[in-house]
């Protein structure tokens, strides 16, 4: 991995992980593990993990979701693609929308960047709507504008109608 040139450089950016298969708890560590490894990238801080039931594909296993804090010199693109890298590494297979998965990284706020492309959309389009990446991006960020809407994390939290379950994991083993 290599360092950053000083520690304030770059731009903040916040990653969900998900993961239901494959002890997911496991391969959430797993997988910030690996964000560790992105050159231009430092992993500042995670959220706790939480447990939390599926929406769009309701049957199938709970997942394990968690977001982290990231420092990164790279584009949105350039760490898109190094997290479906870390996707493809762990045996990811794109299938079904919203279907069980070993991971799934996704960039949901880069900067206060507003991107709308083809194969990238940021902020994430769900985030405002869904409590599993709301409430652990809640806990480390709260204050955080979201670019498009100009409200808070908080603020978001607060109006969201996702009543789908979301409980927090208390760590029984040590975690990064």
């Amino acid at each position: 991995m290599t360092a950053l040139t000083t520690g304030t450089s770059g731009i903040i950016s916040f990653i969900g992980v998900g993961s239901n298969l494959e002890d997911p708890l496991a391969r959430a560590l797993e997988a910030i593990e690996y964000m560790r490894q992105i050159s231009g990238c430092r992993v500042l801080r995670r959220s706790s993990f939480y447990q939390t039931e599926p929406v769009g594909v309701l049957d199938q296993h709970w997942f394990i979701n968690a977001v982290v804090e990231i420092r990164t010199e790279l584009t949105a693109v350039k760490l898109l693609g190094e997290l479906q890298e870390i996707e493809k590494r762990m045996g990811r297979q794109k299938q079904q929308k919203w279907g069980p998965r070993v991971i799934d990284l996704d960039i949901l706020l880069h900067g206060q960047e507003v991107i709308g492309e083809d194969d990238l959309i940021v902020p994430h389009p769900e985030l405002h709507k869904r409590r599993f990446a709301l409430e652990p991006l809640h806990e480390i960020a709260s204050y955080v504008i979201h670019p498009a809407f100009g409200i808070s994390i908080a603020g978001l939290r607060e109006r969201l109608t996702d009543k789908s379950k979301v409980e927090i994991i208390k760590e029984t083993r040590m975690v990064s």
